[in-house]
């Protein structure tokens, strides 16, 4: 049963945003969509509070941090999808495709991963203030499940993704 309402939980969690921006172009209502996220808010808070078993303050102080990391790492993602979506035009060119643009962006694609290794170390440094290592770990791996979560999501009743290399018959 905890498993089912953890599930549930993460799903909800997951799923708001797709929610939120149907809510958004279905009614013109904006006291609503900012009522849902609020409620997306206070439900993150509490299964993240449970999950990795944090006090008040500790909440508040996790809560200051992700506002601190969390437009840089999007914005990184942002990056990082571009130079994909690039890379996954010019390999679909085959034999003709720009040789120096593919090597730019696997640079590129490089310099990013680096300043997403410095920034989630940063951000580690902060957390290591006032979580314990296990809370970490846990919330690392929060993290990780709330991503694989989206990332199925997104492949669900929306364009699919491409694989960058497809199998020849």
């Amino acid at each position: 049963m905890m498993k089912q309402t953890l599930r549930f939980t993460i799903l909800a969690i997951i799923a708001l945003p797709a929610v939120l921006n149907a809510q958004a172009v279905s009614t013109p209502q904006e006291g609503n969509r900012a009522a849902l996220e609020q409620q997306f808010r206070e439900r993150t808070a509490r299964l993240t509070k449970q999950r990795l078993g944090l006090t008040d303050p500790q909440l508040d102080r996790l809560e200051k941090t992700n506002a601190r990391f969390a437009p840089q790492l999007r914005q990184l993602g942002a990056q990082e999808r571009e130079i994909r979506q690039q890379l996954r035009q010019e390999l679909m060119a085959g034999n003709s495709a720009n040789q120096q643009r593919v090597s730019d962006l696997l640079d590129g694609a490089i310099r990013l991963q680096k300043q997403r290794i410095a920034i989630v170390e940063t951000e580690q440094k902060e957390l290591a203030g006032f979580l314990t290592p296990v809370q970490r770990a846990r919330y690392i791996a929060l993290q990780a499940q709330f991503r694989k979560r989206a990332e199925e999501l997104s492949g669900q009743g929306g364009q699919r993704r491409r694989p960058l290399l497809r199998k020849r018959p």
